[in-house]
């Protein structure tokens, strides 16, 4: 037997992971709500969402709206009359659509709120260095990230955790709490609690182009984390600068060779199949990059082919 009748609004591969449990829990999925689909990549193609795919693979009723405050979409929405629906990963809402359930408007948020309210919590959490971090249930209000929680799990961040091995740990602890928040609600066993005033609160803005760009001035450990919260995407990135030339280089992983250095900071050094940049603390060991034109390798692979120019600048 189906239990509760959702409404699932959800467009990354987070959001699949989420959906794919309350189906094996049974419960009643009327119709998935994604974005619409966008041109991506050299060709410019059209792209589905991660969770579009999944909701065909399954047969489940598909909305792409461009503008949620359609009347027709509000009203199609209101006539499948679901007790919850359940935002993962997705834009903001109009008050028009999570006021229709008959119990709430749940959103899941992949940090322990109120920190790190904003589009990026993973990437921002291991970029500042936090032991822990987690998961968060709450109802949606006329803010983002602010509304009432109800249930919250912690969950350990490993000394060299990424983006994307976080991302995947969340998503599993994400799912599973979606489904007790459900049920308890479904019981009356969760009590919805107002979220707490921190006068430092921190924040987790999109990642751009600007504030991914590393900043080498900082701490070779804070730049080694910058680094992993920004891999497997969209990648850290320095400029390499000659008097003739500029590019990109992407960095997905690092180490660090802590001792005095003889070389000038912020200077490209090639040695032993390895790619170091210069630091006043020591080297940065660019261990796994990209540049332009190449696929994403290791060091050793690229400089098997590759020569870089002397005297090269990291910006």
């Amino acid at each position: 037997m189906l239990k509760n009748k959702i409404v699932f609004f959800g467009t990354p591969s987070f959001a699949v992971v989420c959906l794919k449990k309350l189906l094996e829990q049974k419960f009643n999925i009327l119709a998935v709500v994604t974005a619409i689909d966008k041109r991506a990549g050299r060709g410019k193609k059209l792209k589905s969402s991660d969770i579009k795919n999944f909701a065909i693979q399954n047969g489940l009723d598909l909305f792409q709206p461009e503008n949620m405050k359609d009347d027709y979409f509000v009203e199609k929405i209101k006539s499948l009359k679901p007790d919850f629906i359940i935002v993962v990963a997705f834009r903001m809402m109009p008050k028009k659509i999570w006021e229709i359930p008959l119990v709430g408007t749940i959103n899941l948020h992949a940090s322990l709120l109120p920190n790190y309210r904003g589009a990026a919590p993973i990437n921002w959490t291991i970029i500042n260095n936090e032991k822990y971090t987690g998961v968060t249930t709450f109802y949606i209000n006329e803010n983002i990230d602010s509304g009432d929680i109800l249930l919250q799990k912690k969950v350990e961040i490993s000394q060299n955790e990424t983006a994307g091995t976080l991302h995947h740990k969340l998503s599993f602890e994400g799912s599973q709490l979606l489904c007790e928040t459900i049920d308890g609600l479904s019981k009356n066993k969760i009590t919805a609690k107002p979220q707490k005033l921190l006068d430092n609160i921190k924040l987790a803005p999109k990642i751009n182009a600007e504030n991914s760009h590393l900043n080498l001035e900082k701490k070779i450990n804070e730049i080694k984390s910058m680094i992993r919260g920004l891999s497997p995407s969209p990648g850290a990135w320095v400029t390499l600068k000659t008097k003739k030339t500029s590019i990109v280089m992407k960095i997905f992983d690092s180490d660090s060779i802590i001792c005095e250095n003889q070389n000038k900071s912020h200077r490209l050094i090639i040695k032993d199949k390895k790619i170091l940049i210069s630091h006043k603390e020591g080297y940065l060991v660019c261990k796994q990059i990209q540049i332009p034109n190449k696929k994403r390798m290791s060091a050793h692979d690229l400089l098997n082919g590759y020569t870089f120019d002397e005297n090269i600048y990291v910006k």
